[in-house]
């Protein structure tokens, strides 16, 4: 059996898992996007006292 008979039998077991790796990085990557404004918005904009924990992560 070659490389394509196995990917023409087998594209859903490689899509689902694929497609969830991916939306799983992109979430992430997203994320850490997010952190950048953490604190910075009008609803949260004041300075942290000292050893105070961000009001999200």
């Amino acid at each position: 059996m070659n490389l394509v008979g196995i990917v023409r039998d087998h594209w859903p077991n490689i899509l689902v898992p694929l497609g969830f790796v991916l939306g799983y990085y992109l979430d992430k990557r997203n994320d850490s996007k997010l952190t950048a404004f953490r604190n910075k918005s009008l609803l949260y904009k004041r300075e942290l006292k000292p050893g105070e924990e961000a009001t999200w992560k």
